[in-house]
């Protein structure tokens, strides 16, 4: 349960800086929490982290950084990197959708702000979503659904995230100008791919 814990609080994490702008709240958040600060040992030493104040750190360092590689310069989004057109797919053809609606999962394009359901942040959300779901089966010692989810989990990340995910990833890496998002790329490429591997374990004991 407690490894389950910890995948479900990772993978919150990295949708959230991924998804949107950080805010005030999320930012306070991850300086206060040292087990966060634990992932960013380059931002918690970056200087602008300690010596600015809050909304100057969001608005002059952070915020432009988030617009630069989500929408100005890179495309988070999976079908520009697995459609031949290069043309992310909007609507409900978009390969992603059957599975979220097998299990429950709702996107809600207002409040993410993304133009599709395929956004590696919404993608990383349903994982922490079918993460939180295996939790409550474990709870509850439904050892067919924990199996069920976890083989969920691994077909997802193989039939999607590791298709292109790492693409996006690198690219955001050397693209990034804050430590949060050169950090966030590093951790999440390699979250994804030890995650892989940890479920492809637990499916097959």
């Amino acid at each position: 349960m407690e490894e389950t814990q910890a995948r479900i609080n990772i993978y919150a994490l990295l949708s959230r800086i991924l998804l949107q702008e950080l805010d005030l709240e999320t930012l306070k958040l991850i300086k206060k929490d040292a087990n966060i600060l634990e992932f960013f040992p380059v931002l918690k030493e970056w200087e602008p982290f300690n010596t600015l104040d809050d909304k100057t750190l969001l608005e002059e360092h952070i915020n432009p950084d988030f617009v630069n590689l989500s929408i100005l310069h890179l495309i988070p989004y999976e079908t520009f990197y697995t459609r031949e057109d290069q043309m992310v797919e909007t609507g409900g053809a978009n390969p992603v959708t059957d599975m979220y609606s097998a299990y429950d999962f709702m996107v809600d394009f207002e409040a993410a702000r993304t133009v599709s359901s395929d956004h590696i942040g919404v993608e990383l959300e349903f994982m922490h979503h079918l993460a939180t779901a295996e939790l409550k089966a474990l709870e509850e010692n439904d050892t067919e659904a924990v199996k069920e989810l976890q083989t969920v989990q691994h077909e997802f990340l193989n039939k999607h995230l590791i298709k292109w995910a790492p693409m996006y990833l690198i690219n955001m890496k050397y693209e990034s100008r804050t430590p949060l998002y050169y950090e966030t790329a590093d951790m999440a490429l390699e979250f994804i791919l030890s995650d892989n591997e940890y479920l492809t374990k637990e499916i097959a004991a």
